[in-house]
């Protein structure tokens, strides 16, 4: 969005740049940015994704604030795949445990259902919920890449009709780390969902435990 070789009216660009920088500090224009790629058909979302690629590294505004928003409504997973690229690096340098928030509920039968809740920037967050058995492997996993922290779920919230409490996160990082090697052992694929979450588990899906 530059405009370089491009015939490309200047104020268009400037007013494109204070959008975006926008994104970093107002929820409203988040929730707005999304709300219009959503409506944009694929040849502009992927305009879109070019002009990012293009403005963003410009700009002092997180990749987390230009890209969340975009990610909350992609559903084509090449472009999912696209976005969260972008945000593999930033993720690395200020995801670390102690931003993540655990809740947890023992189930009969051995299963779990827990839910991670990761600060992403304003009022923002990442959730994700998942129902597993340490020694068989996941049930179902459910990502919500973009919510507002209102929303979230807090100690003594419901899901599948029972209760979370806050548990310590080494407690449930252990067991979900327990489950991938379980599910990896039972031939099964590492959801998607955890990818994004590797660097807390200290696991290799396909060998063993790598922390040292």
């Amino acid at each position: 969005m530059s405009g370089e070789g491009r015939d490309v009216d200047p104020r268009f660009v400037e007013a494109w740049r204070e959008w975006l920088a926008a994104l970093a500090t107002d929820a409203d224009s988040a929730l707005a940015a999304a709300h219009v790629y959503e409506q944009l058909e694929p040849d502009g979302r992927d305009a879109w994704l070019d002009a990012l690629v293009e403005d963003g590294p410009q700009m002092a505004v997180p990749a987390v604030a230009l890209y969340a928003p975009l990610l909350s409504v992609e559903t084509d997973p090449v472009r999912r795949d696209r976005i969260e690229l972008a945000l593999v690096a930033e993720a690395a340098s200020v995801g670390g445990r102690h931003r993540v928030r655990a809740l947890r509920a023992l189930l009969a039968g051995g299963d779990r259902i827990a839910v991670l809740i990761t600060p992403m920037y304003l009022d923002f967050v990442k959730v994700l919920a998942c129902r597993y058995a340490p020694d068989r492997g996941f049930s179902w996993v459910r990502d919500a890449p973009m919510s507002h922290r209102r929303d979230a779920p807090i100690d003594g919230s419901t899901l599948e009709g029972v209760r979370l409490e806050s548990t310590p996160l080494p407690v449930v990082v252990e067991e979900l780390a327990r489950s991938i090697l379980a599910a990896g052992r039972a031939g099964a694929a590492l959801p998607a969902s955890l990818s994004g979450y590797a660097n807390l588990f200290d696991v290799d899906p396909d060998g063993g435990d790598t922390a040292s």
